[in-house]
């Protein structure tokens, strides 16, 4: 099989011929590779399976518009503001994390929502990506459309998650204008990423924590199940054979049943401290595929190489010959990930004996 045909055949559930690696660094990760291996790109070195399509570029993307929305409560000095409007200060504990501030926390109005700035995605250019698909392709790698914080989560880094929840508790129409605003930006990208010919769409929103879902099972299937339901029912009229993989954070065991409902292919990234993979698979892996289950708040920063190669082969073992499995650390490697392990993780997926 060729890379291509591999990956798409182990995450149909069609067999496999060699288990593809994947896995994202954190900046001093990146250093270590550089300095260990002399090389800057990891994911060409590791031979990744796939490689990201840009998304739709904003034509009038100006920061400063979002400004005003922070005059009662002043972002700090060197914040930034993303696409969304939504604020980003800098955290002294974490490399990557941001401290999150939400330009419609004070927000009492629908008018209020519905005079926001959102970013002009409908008139947003997307005369690139169809080049790129057809490059990655042409390189016998995966096209990805990566649209991860698809509903929930934007929403709630605008409105933020406090107040996003007490409107959907009580009903307040102000949580149904900008659900459905933040699903209709999220449809035009989506639409766009497979008409340009995608493999692979990678929608998210954490609805899980450590031990517990987020959110009640009635709320999730009032306010987020339907609007994921209808972004990927459209895409799946453009191409029924369009991957969709579905990420979310921690425990979320009760709410697989409503994903696969929605639609989704390949669920991401089975925390094994949240969920055991094996319970997991015995129960969806006839209806979904999976992707991660490698924990990186246990085996990968803790483990030896020895316990990091006989976890990665044991949860092959449970996906089978068939596959379903995309195996890889289940988030971020951070910096206390030893070098050793990150090279066990490979040489498990390139050793492995179904």
């Amino acid at each position: 099989m060729t890379n291509r045909e591999n990956f798409l055949s182990l995450l149909r559930r069609r067999g496999f011929e060699r288990v593809p690696v994947e896995f994202s660094l954190c900046p001093h990760l990146v250093e270590v590779c550089k300095e260990k291996l002399g090389v800057d790109d990891y994911v060409e070195y590791f031979g990744m399976p796939w490689r990201n399509v840009e998304d739709l570029r904003l034509l009038d993307y100006d920061v400063e518009k979002y400004r005003k929305y922070y005059e009662k409560k002043p972002l700090a000095e060197g914040a930034d503001i993303d696409l969304l409007g939504v604020g980003h200060e800098k955290s002294p504990n974490s490399m990557h994390m941001t401290y999150m501030r939400h330009p419609m926390e004070l927000f009492n109005s629908v008018e209020e929502i519905e005079s926001y700035p959102f970013p002009d995605y409908a008139s947003a250019d997307g005369s690139h990506q169809a080049e790129q698909v057809r490059r990655i392709k042409e390189q016998d790698l995966i096209a990805l459309g990566n649209m991860q914080t698809t509903i929930w989560e934007s929403a709630w880094y605008m409105r933020s998650m406090e107040e996003l929840f007490c409107d959907m508790m009580a009903e307040d129409e102000m949580a149904e204008v900008l659900l459905d605003k933040v699903t209709e930006l999220s449809l035009i990208r989506a639409k766009a990423y497979v008409k340009a010919g995608v493999d692979v769409l990678f929608l998210g929103d954490d609805i899980g924590m450590q031990h517990t879902i987020m959110m009640s099972e009635e709320l999730y299937c009032t306010w987020l199940k339907p609007r994921l339901k209808k972004i990927i029912d459209e895409v799946k009229k453009i191409n029924p054979e369009v991957i969709v993989f579905y990420h979310s954070c921690g425990f979320v065991e009760p709410l697989i049943p409503h994903l696969i409902e929605a639609g989704i292919d390949v669920l991401n990234p089975i925390q094994s401290e949240c969920m055991d993979f094996e319970e997991i698979y015995r129960k969806y892996g006839d209806k979904i595929s999976f992707h991660g289950t490698i924990g990186t708040q246990t085996v990968m920063p803790h483990g030896t190489p020895k316990e990091v190669k006989e976890t990665v082969w044991r949860n092959l073992d449970i996906a089978g010959d068939k596959g379903g499995l995309f195996v890889a650390p289940t988030h971020l490697l951070e910096p206390e990930v030893p070098f050793e392990n990150i090279l066990a993780y490979v040489d498990a997926c390139r050793t492995y004996k179904k």
